[in-house]
């Protein structure tokens, strides 16, 4: 299938962009929206997602089928791997879990449809609900900018839903190299409703162009960005002072697994559900485990654990091979794992490590030093033991606050107070092992509302 040129992504390789173009764009945008889109409601923005979603999550799905044949050229990522990944974000898409996500964030589903009574002592005439002399209505931005990662598609992806939902023209900005999913994910929405489509713009180039992103900046209202914290701290610098900046910095994740819960058939689906986590798009988001922290003192060893990992991410590489590396990244793995075969052979009862044979595929290293470690990712994960949660957050000590995902493996009668253990020391979101990868639709970004952040409120009082 050849693409139309709806998007600037769509362009020949050897096109080049110019500031002119970007503002271009941009005012086309908004016009587009103010025609297209401001008027839309709620209900109908849903549902054209949801068929969108519903569209995906079908085999024979034109953009679909485009993803799964050219997209492990495209992206790095096995067809096993994009598959399993685009179809736990699309299933998300059900009316249902688009209602709670504007009830958690608005306080009601129809604020972004019209003024809807706030609580207190009088009811407004002809608003809905009852019981207040105020009344409140949800405006998002007119034309809401992204900068977005390269390293996973699904935060991209859902960054053009939220701004959808609050009646925004889009422009997005891929990392040079990523655009591919956002781009087909746009052309889907625009072959399902050609009027959203025509607000949204898709384009990629390499960070740091000053023309072009000088450009984009004056003409936006807010801009998303998501990235190193050197990279969003030179966003903000250069933009205008009226513009709102909502930023996604460095974040790292790991995983929690209690001893009481290794017993019986119940080791192997706390492994399965681990190598979940690992295997997830490459372990390359911010909510992949770098390590899993095992507590002692139960049937099944940290060492052990390490072990049946192992085997079982050998396993998946025969279902859900982990796809091709660019040379510098398996050389990295390959250094990292000659690190750990030394002090294995001289020092094995503190170190161990396991290995895919002839390929960097996976790797796990167990290590008696329970201090926070950065993997070096690519289904690279250390597996060390603590005494209990508190032993944990202590040897991450050193990135707290930047902590986004723990991934639990706990009974449940211990989940809510480890889970305010955890609130308490920072951690924005705890889920069970095997979910890390696959927040809800629900889910706050780095502890932050997703609409919240996006809209401004108009009171009406009476």
């Amino acid at each position: 299938m050849i693409l139309p040129n709806y998007f600037l992504a769509d362009l020949p390789p050897e096109a080049t962009l110019s500031p002119a173009m970007i503002t271009e764009a941009c005012q086309t945008l908004k016009r587009n929206r103010a025609q297209y889109l401001a008027q839309r409601s709620t209900d109908s923005l849903v549902k054209v997602l949801c068929d969108v979603a519903e569209a995906w999550l079908k085999p024979d799905n034109t953009f679909r089928r485009l993803a799964l044949e050219s997209g492990p050229e495209k992206t790095g990522f096995s067809q096993a791997t994009l598959k399993k990944g685009l179809d736990n974000f699309f299933r998300q898409f059900m009316p249902g879990n688009f209602h709670a996500l504007l009830v958690q964030e608005l306080g009601d589903a129809r604020r972004l449809d019209r003024f809807v009574a706030c609580g207190g002592d009088a009811p407004v005439a002809g608003v809905f609900g009852s019981g207040s002399n105020r009344a409140a209505l949800a405006v998002g931005p007119e034309l809401l900018v992204h900068i977005m990662a390269g390293n996973v598609p699904n935060p991209a992806l859902m960054s053009i839903v939220l701004g959808l939902l609050t009646r925004s023209a889009q422009f997005a900005k891929c990392a040079s190299g990523s655009a591919f999913l956002p781009r087909l994910f746009a052309h889907s929405i625009y072959a399902a409703d050609a009027k959203l489509g025509a607000c949204l713009e898709i384009a990629e180039w390499r960070g740091g162009n000053a023309g072009l992103e000088t450009a984009l900046f004056a003409e936006a209202d807010c801009v998303t960005a998501t990235g190193s914290d050197e990279t969003l701290a030179a966003i903000r610098a250069r933009l205008p002072v009226k513009t709102r900046f909502l930023g996604y910095g460095h974040r790292v994740s790991f995983g929690f697994v209690a001893h009481e819960v290794l017993s019986g058939i119940h080791t192997r689906q706390i492994v399965s559900r681990a190598t979940d986590d690992v295997v997830a798009w490459n372990q390359l988001g911010c909510l992949s485990p770098h390590v899993v922290y095992m507590q002692t003192g139960g049937e099944v060893s940290p060492e052990k654990f390490a072990e049946l990992l192992a085997d079982e991410l050998e396993r998946r590489e025969q279902t859900e091979p982990r796809g091709e590396l660019p040379a510098e990244h398996a050389a990295a793995i390959a250094s990292r794992r000659g690190i750990y075969e030394v002090r294995a052979a001289h020092s094995p009862e503190t170190t161990q490590h396991w290995c895919s044979r002839d390929s960097t595929a996976w790797t796990v290293v167990y290590e008696a030093d329970a201090r926070f470690q950065l993997s070096c990712l690519n289904r690279f994960i250390y597996v060390k033991p603590v005494r209990d949660l508190a032993e944990a957050l202590q040897n991450a000590e050193m990135v707290r606050g930047q902590v986004s995902t723990v991934g639990l493996g706990v009974p449940e009668h211990k989940l809510e107070e480890l889970a305010v253990q955890l609130a308490r020391w920072g951690v924005t979101r705890g889920c069970p092992l095997g979910r890390m990868q696959n927040p809800p639709l629900t889910w706050r970004h780095d502890g932050r509302p997703v609409l919240g952040d996006l809209i401004t409120w108009t009171d009406l009082e009476m």
